[in-house]
């Protein structure tokens, strides 16, 4: 008979403990020890592909290198994450929350791309997957669905089809033969992955995998997973919103600076070309506390409103609350705004907000942040033809930022008339239609802005 073995699995961080404990050794959590029983069944059979023994040491000066042929996803924003689509033999793997419309993008992806699909779904029917293809614009004749969890019958059928694209929703319901444990598990979602990628690699298929989150963000099951797989995908955005980011937090084949920004919509994903035209809101009236920043997600330049909200505090201590902006940045720029320039703003509340649902991280819409922030203390608008580009920082200084010719050129293009840089930025006067103002200091900021 097989012989069994009982360990104790971590559901954070994946290790192996030989007996039951309150905390995990490895990383630190409490209650998160699993008793799994560990079945050892005959060998796996290798549904996956022939064993090739032609791997042998070599020069590295003698490794010739071609450039790799990508596939096109038919889907400008994915293409841009992956880095210029799919890599032939890579593993990638997509998270999400619930609900956020990750299976949706894999269908339009399988629905679009010209290649033989296989979408395998061990969480909805045929026919769940068929009214939702329905919603879709797109029809791929070459696009075929499987309703299956056991890895062994799935690899029986590619063996069968020979797909060029495999889709996984989702790794965690997926379960093998080679482990007696239950599909979700932290074994068996290593051991399906481990397998998953061995065909990838050996028969240079790119597979797709979707995967669940946890309560605190991050892609549930073994950390592993995430140094098995060759992209590693977050499609973020918040349901009570329309639009939906598509980061890499990782990609062996591309930048992970690059961000695609989808519209959902009855007919599914719809992909936004022009992002500063969907973030910057259209108002009647000029309004306190709104500026425009220059900012850049990758190489894409994009156009934000930050909005502000500076008022007495009713309470003792004074709030300080941020959407879509880092705290503890907004609490040094209002430090620098008291110490620096005079501004009395200890003793009020302070609430910022990043339009259109997304969060930022660039440096260089500090700027934008101290004047909407001014704006709204002072009670008085900006221009809505102004935006802004620089870096604050502890001395009251304004910093210069990095390609700042694609931040103007981008403000220039959808019609603003100013902006505001930092002076040690160097351009060639009279290059652009828009007037740049060149600044030093958060007080010559003030006095171009309130005079």
């Amino acid at each position: 008979m097989a012989k069994s073995t009982t360990v104790y699995i971590c559901q954070s961080c994946g290790s192996q403990h030989a007996k039951w404990m309150g905390q995990c050794n490895k990383c630190g959590e409490w209650n998160t020890l699993v008793e799994e029983v560990l079945q050892k069944k005959a060998p796996r059979q290798a549904h996956i592909a022939p064993v090739r023994d032609t791997s042998r040491p070599v020069k590295l000066t003698e490794v010739s290198f071609t450039q790799e042929e990508r596939m096109t996803t038919r889907d400008g924003e994915l293409d841009r994450v992956l880095g210029g689509g799919l890599v032939p033999g890579s593993l990638v793997l997509l998270g999400g929350e619930p609900g956020i419309g990750k299976s949706t993008l894999m269908l339009q992806l399988s629905e679009r791309i010209p290649r033989k699909v296989l979408y395998v779904s061990g969480e909805e029917s045929d026919k769940q997957i068929k009214m939702r293809a329905d919603r879709l614009a797109d029809t791929n004749p070459n696009n075929y669905i499987l309703t299956e969890t056991h890895t062994q019958k799935i690899f029986n059928h590619i063996t069968e089809l020979a797909p060029e694209v495999v889709i996984i929703d989702s790794i965690q319901t997926l379960h093998t033969d080679s482990l007696d444990a239950m599909p979700g598990s932290i074994s068996q979602i290593r051991e399906c992955a481990a397998e998953l990628l061995t065909f990838a690699k050996r028969t240079s298929t790119p597979v797709v995998l979707i995967g669940h989150i946890n309560k605190d963000g991050q892609l549930a099951g073994p950390k592993v997973l995430e140094h098995m797989v060759d992209v590693v995908l977050q499609f973020e955005g918040d349901q009570h919103h329309i639009y939906r980011l598509l980061r890499a937090h990782k990609n062996r084949f591309g930048s992970t600076a690059e961000l695609g920004i989808y519209e959902m919509n009855a007919k599914g994903l719809r992909e936004v070309l022009n992002p500063s035209e969907i973030l910057l809101s259209k108002k009647d009236e000029a309004l306190s506390g709104i500026s425009v920043a220059a900012m850049l997600e990758g190489m894409r330049p994009m156009l934000i409103e930050i909005q502000a909200l500076v008022s007495s505090a009713v309470y003792g201590t004074p709030q300080r609350s941020c959407t879509g902006f880092d705290t503890r940045r907004l609490n040094m720029l209002l430090a620098v705004l008291e110490k620096r320039c005079g501004f009395r703003l200890g003793a009020k509340d302070v609430f910022l907000n990043i339009t259109g649902g997304i969060k930022v991280d660039d440096p260089a819409i500090d700027l934008a942040v101290v004047s909407a922030i001014l704006s709204s203390n002072e009670d008085i608008p900006i221009s809505d033809k102004a935006c802004f580009a620089g870096e604050v920082g502890l001395a009251g200084e304004i910093r210069a930022v990095n390609r700042i010719e694609q931040r103007i050129t981008e403000a220039e293009k959808l019609g603003f008339e100013d902006i505001y840089i930092s002076k040690y930025n160097k351009i060639k006067p009279g290059q652009y239609a828009i007037r740049v103002h060149g600044v030093g200091k958060i007080e010559e900021l003030v006095s171009g802005l309130f005079g």
